[in-house]
C-alpha cells in the first residue's frame, strides 16, 4: 500500500522560497508520475508539477522557472523547490501518485 507523506510547508514572504518533502512508502508503479497539486479554499485544484520515476519532470505554465521537481529515489523522496512565490500561491500543497494522495502540505505566502 502506498503511502505519502508531505512536510516543509509554512510561511514565507513574498519573493521567498520554500522546498516541500513528500516521503514515499510502499510499491510506486513506474507507469505513473509522481507529483503535486494545490488547492485552496473553495478553489478547484491544480497540478503544479509532476516527475516520472526516471526523472522526466512536467509543470503547469504559472510556475515554469520558479519551481523545481525532482526526486531522489534512494530516499524515497520527491522535493518541490518553490522560489520567488506570489502571495495568490498560498494554498495546500499535496502530493500524489496514482490515485494515492498525502494529507496536504500548507503554505502562506505573505506580502
Amino acid at each position: 500500500q502506498v503511502e505519502l507523506v508531505e512536510s516543509g510547508g509554512g510561511s514565507v514572504q513574498a519573493g521567498g522560497s520554500l522546498r516541500l518533502s513528500c516521503i514515499t512508502s510502499g510499491w510506486l508503479s513506474r507507469i505513473y508520475v509522481t507529483g503535486w497539486y494545490r488547492q485552496a479554499p473553495g478553489q478547484q485544484r491544480e497540478r503544479v508539477a509532476a516527475i516520472s520515476m526516471s526523472g522526466v519532470t512536467n509543470y503547469a505554465d504559472s510556475v515554469k522557472g520558479r519551481f523545481t521537481i525532482s526526486r531522489d529515489n534512494a530516499k524515497n523522496t520527491v522535493y518541490l523547490q518553490m522560489d520567488k512565490l506570489k502571495r495568490d500561491e498560498t494554498d495546500v500543497y499535496y502530493c500524489y501518485h496514482d490515485v494515492v494522495w498525502g494529507r496536504g502540505c500548507p503554505v502562506t505566502v505573505s506580502s
